[in-house]
């Protein structure tokens, strides 16, 4: 089992995320972001973590996160993204997007940019400009892409005061999240279960494709992109399954897995070893996937935690004719087939996981419980 260090931080997390390595460079993750929500004051902050179970000069561990530096936020942080080595965006439930630049030779962060109403809810039944939540952000550096509750796609470029492209109505429910698929193509998933992918090379306010789940329009929370195939998506919804889909195949997910008790909130793919998923759920769970194919026999699809996964698979588009060693091992893997490990990261059930990240070995999570989770050591 993994060594995995809970931090007790006095504000419930609503978003934990990596700060990028430099290119090229050798050294593992060091400092993450997090940023907090339902309290009476909300804060972006940022975290060292120094090295686990090393002792220092007083014999203490040095095992804890160190608070370098954290700066208020208005309203509940909805998603936050890095930009950049020094720049974190966040994502308001007031509408608005903040660009935070972190001076690392103070340690403080300053308000670099702001667009205070990128989202808000028009037309009757609504004040004359009623904020909406902005419920998503993805990063591309220069571009910023932001979705929210308005159903309101913006695209930004830092340093830009106004939107460089605004799609109004690209939803008519609410958009809970994005990624891109490729540069000038990002990929949201909605309340009633449909991925849609928009080109912005097109003009015009429609996607260029649709899928969704048939039948039960579940609201999907969450979406991640592999990392190698860009055609390869996860998304997990209010159901608690993990879908993963083929865009360039047909409409439908290529396979559905049942996963947690309740809504999954974040799906993310390692960025660099994407055999592997990490999953998170209100049901106080986090699940680490293991699709890589050379795993031995598996004695147990569900090791951790004494109970069995169950698992539902629909294997819907035939890929005996697509070359084998091109298919991702999410898309060829049969999960009924017991090829599919989950271990279970907390060693106990807590109150929601809302959102984790990884990054080469570490992993970090933020929970309604006030805690923050790490680990250094992901795959020993």
């Amino acid at each position: 089992m993994e060594e995995i260090y809970a931090k007790f931080v006095s504000q419930k997390i609503s978003k934990t995320r990596w700060r990028p390595v430099p290119p090229g460079s050798l050294q593992t993750a060091d400092t993450f972001a997090a940023g907090s929500w339902d309290n009476e004051e909300n804060y972006v902050s940022l975290w060292s973590i120094g090295d686990f179970g090393n002792l220092d000069s007083d014999g203490g561990f040095e095992g804890d996160h160190q608070l370098l530096c954290d700066i208020r936020h208005h309203g509940d942080v909805m998603d936050l993204q890095f930009f950049d080595q020094e720049r974190i965006v966040a994502a308001s439930s007031t509408g608005c997007v903040t660009v935070f630049l972190h001076h690392p030779n103070n340690q403080t962060l300053s308000v670099s940019q702001q667009w205070t109403a990128a989202h808000y809810h028009t037309g009757p039944g609504s004040p004359s400009c009623g904020s909406a939540p902005c419920t998503g952000v993805v990063c591309n550096n220069p571009e910023i892409v932001t979705v929210g509750e308005d159903g309101r796609i913006n695209l930004f470029r830092a340093d830009h005061k106004e939107a460089v492209r605004t799609i109004d109505n690209a939803d008519s429910s609410t958009l809970h999240a994005v990624t891109f698929l490729r540069t000038p193509e990002i990929l949201t998933v909605n309340s009633i279960g449909q991925l849609k992918i928009w080109d912005f090379r097109k003009q015009g306010n429609e996607p260029s494709q649709i899928l969704s789940l048939t039948g039960d329009r579940v609201p999907l929370h969450c979406v991640d992109r592999h990392p190698n195939q860009q055609h390869v998506v996860a998304t997990g919804g209010q159901d608690g399954m993990l879908s993963i889909w083929d865009v360039r195949q047909g409409t439908m997910p290529v396979s559905l897995l049942k996963a947690h008790e309740a809504e999954m909130w974040e799906v993310h793919f390692h960025p660099s070893n994407p055999d592997h998923l990490f999953t998170c759920s209100e049901d106080g769970s986090l699940w680490h996937w293991d699709a890589s194919t050379d795993v031995p026999e598996k004695s147990s699809l569900f090791n951790q935690g004494g109970r069995n996964s169950t698992f539902l698979s629909h294997s819907i588009s035939n890929q005996a004719s697509v070359h084998q060693s091109l298919i991702s091992s999410w898309l060829s893997t049969d999960p009924a087939k017991d090829r599919i490990e989950i271990t279970s990261l907390l060693p106990s059930r807590t109150l929601s996981v809302n959102s984790l990240d990884v990054l080469g070995p570490c992993l970090v999570c933020g929970t309604d419980s006030e805690a923050i989770y790490v680990t250094k050591q992901l795959f020993s």
